[in-house]
């Protein structure tokens, strides 16, 4: 009979703490649904889950499994690496290094990364919206010119 152990592997998140990782990929297919206007509910039903799954799955409260991301890459019209794009370098593996009280910098729901933001996404969403490329070329060009001016 096998042993078992009341030590936790040093390689394993707590109970009912995401990793990081998880929370980042998560963050990735939340970012490609919302840029292909897709509900949850609609991604859902196009994978066969519940849009409830869904929101567990862009949380990282669930792990996304190496044949649903390959589901989800079809999809969403992007390359399996585009979910580990991005990804922080400095993500521990253990838990020794792990902080419970600390909030992660990757969650997006706290991050002040600014390309994970339903803000950019809904402005880039828009921005392709414009047919016109002469009028899209206008708003960027607008865009630009507010960012450098001096408000004060």
């Amino acid at each position: 009979m096998p042993r078992t152990s009341s030590r936790s592997h040093p390689n394993r998140m707590p109970p009912g703490v995401p990793h990081p990782v998880d929370i980042h990929v998560g963050a990735r297919v939340r970012e490609q649904r919302k840029a292909k206007g897709l509900s949850q509910g609609e991604l859902g039903d196009s994978l066969g889950l519940t849009f409830q799954q869904i929101q567990k799955y862009e949380r990282g409260a669930n792990r996304i499994g190496a044949s649903r991301l390959y589901q989800l890459s079809c999809i969403l019209g992007v390359p399996v690496t585009y979910f580990f794009d991005a990804m922080p370098g400095d993500i521990q593996m253990t838990q020794d290094n792990f902080d419970l009280d600390v909030t992660f910098a990757e969650d997006p729901r706290d991050s002040t990364d600014v390309m994970g933001s339903s803000e950019t996404t809904e402005l880039i969403t828009a921005y392709y919206d414009i047919d016109n490329p002469r009028k899209r070329r206008a708003v960027h060009d607008l865009i630009a010119a507010l960012s450098k001016a001096d408000w004060d």
